[in-house]
């Protein structure tokens, strides 16, 4: 049985921080623009937030919540 996806919006970002790193764990997000993340953000399966529903403060909160999920991997 296939785990579900719960539908995931712009307020959603350690969820979405998690998601990020599970879809790119080679990835530095601290080497990703703010245009692009917001790109790899919409892509993610379950996604329901629209393109403009976000802004920096959001994007940065989704970037250092992949961030931390990236240095937990690597100290864990």
């Amino acid at each position: 049985m296939m785990e579900e996806i719960r539908p995931l919006d712009w307020l959603d970002t350690e969820e979405i921080g998690l998601a990020l790193f599970e879809a790119y764990p080679e990835r530095n997000p601290l080497s990703v623009r703010f245009t692009e993340l917001r790109d790899l953000v919409l892509a993610l399966p379950g996604f329901r937030g629209g393109r403009d529903g976000c802004n920096e403060k959001i994007l940065e909160a989704i970037q250092m919540a992949w961030y931390e999920e990236a240095q937990e991997e690597r100290e864990g």
